[in-house]
């Protein structure tokens, strides 16, 4: 074997390259900040010191190396800022934790974790570039935000994980961790929604409330929006705008959820939906092009999604659907089906549209059934919103919000016939 063989042939190198790339990485950031007392050179020479270390440790069979390693590097940082304190007050604790970071970096990179070692690299630069943007965020939350980030971290990973994943029940149609994870999709998306309406208020406008909106309760928005509209008559053009907006968001939420629980199923529901995307934004657009100025917009009033009682009472609800949704569906077929579609479609569509999936998961609903129970819950939500805009937001803003919404079903109607 000649030199060339023997350069290419050993993976040891291609360890060393990649922890003095996540070195780098890192290092550069560090470079940038004065009070840093360990830069580009220092970060890159700790993730080689790392796999080297790592390498010695496996050959020796010591992970006594491993450790020293450890110590050595988080010692001789640590002194360096004990001797000499940084002038704006900086313990340094952040850049101490990052060598240490980079240590191990550097060693999982020789045991064979370099593709996950390279990713949390890259997070490791990002939580350290980000650092003014990261304090900013902090300091706007509120103690109830903080509340809601938790319960959902308490949906997701601490009840989660623990539930059955089985199937129960007549029908089989009762999946403890399924139906829970429906509702930590849910209070994810809408978690999000809520946390942008907080962080982006209301100064950008009746677009991005409407964009906003719609992650959120499009249902909500629509009672927030139609009431405003009713007092003062002049922003019923805005309460318009920003509920068609929110109403076509749910088309483009439902098409996500799809992607997420039943991918085969995007096809036809996007196919569905098409129809009614483009003509409620045409009208939607003929009316955005005459809004004018109407000052600054209301926050609709939404409570945080991810109480547990909103929790539970979705999971009930998605559970009694997916049951009822089963049954009628052995006995009555079809229509049965579509009947608690109508039905459920006049408060959530979440809930129907997460069950047809699942239905569909566990071959008890064929694609187009599935697609069709979704468009009927859509098309019946869309009533219920125009019966809200009616009796709360006045005749003025039913002239300018029905035709787009009959232009929204019309176009669903339209994709169901042709699908």
């Amino acid at each position: 074997m000649d030199i060339f063989e023997q350069l290419s042939a050993p993976p040891h190198l291609q360890a060393f390259m990649t922890s003095l790339a996540i070195g780098l990485l890192i290092g550069l950031e560090r470079e940038r900040r004065s009070s840093a007392k360990a830069g580009l050179r220092t970060f890159a020479l700790v993730a080689l010191l790392g796999t080297l270390s790592g390498l010695l440790a496996e050959k020796t069979g010591s992970g006594w190396i491993l450790s020293a390693g450890l110590l050595s590097v988080g010692a001789m940082i640590i002194a360096a800022y004990i001797n000499r304190p940084d002038d704006a007050g900086d313990s340094g604790t952040t850049s101490v934790v990052a060598i240490l970071v980079c240590f191990c970096l550097g060693a999982a990179v020789w045991f064979g974790y370099g593709t996950l070692a390279v990713m949390l690299g890259i997070a490791t630069t990002v939580l350290l570039y980000f650092k003014a943007e990261l304090h900013g965020l902090s300091s706007q939350l509120t103690s109830k935000d903080l509340i809601s980030i938790l319960q959902f971290a308490v949906l997701t990973f601490v009840i989660l994980p623990i539930l059955p994943d089985r199937n129960y029940g007549p029908y089989e149609a009762l999946n403890p961790y399924q139906a829970w994870l429906m509702v930590v999709l849910v209070s994810g998306v809408s978690l999000a929604g809520y946390a942008a309406l907080r962080l982006a208020g209301p100064q950008h406008g009746a677009p991005m409330m409407g964009l906003l909106g719609g992650l959120v309760s499009s249902t909500a928005t629509t009672v927030v929006f139609s009431r405003h509209a009713h007092a003062h008559v002049a922003l019923a053009r805005t309460a318009m705008v920003v509920i068609m907006i929110a109403s076509l968001m749910v088309l483009l939420r439902l098409t996500v959820m799809a992607a997420v629980v039943a991918p085969d199923v995007i096809e036809p529901l996007a196919k569905v939906f098409a129809g009614g995307l483009v003509l409620g934004l045409a009208v939607t657009a003929f009316g955005w092009r005459r809004l004018e100025a109407q000052g600054e917009l209301p926050m609709p009033e939404v409570r945080n999604p991810t109480e547990i009682r909103t929790a539970l009472g979705f999971g009930a609800l998605y559970a009694v659907v997916l049951f009822c949704s089963a049954w009628l569906s052995d006995v009555a077929g079809t229509k049965g089906m579509y009947a608690v579609a109508l039905a459920s479609g006049l408060t959530d569509v979440d809930a129907i549209t997460l069950s047809s999936l699942r239905l569909f998961s566990i071959d008890k609903l064929s694609a187009g059934q599935a697609v069709t129970a979704i468009a009927l819950a859509v098309l019946s939500n869309l009533t219920f919103k125009a019966g809200l805009i009616v009796t709360l937001g006045g005749w003025k803003l039913a002239r300018l919000t029905l035709p787009a919404m009959l232009a929204v079903a019309a176009g669903i109607g339209i994709g169901l016939f042709l699908v």
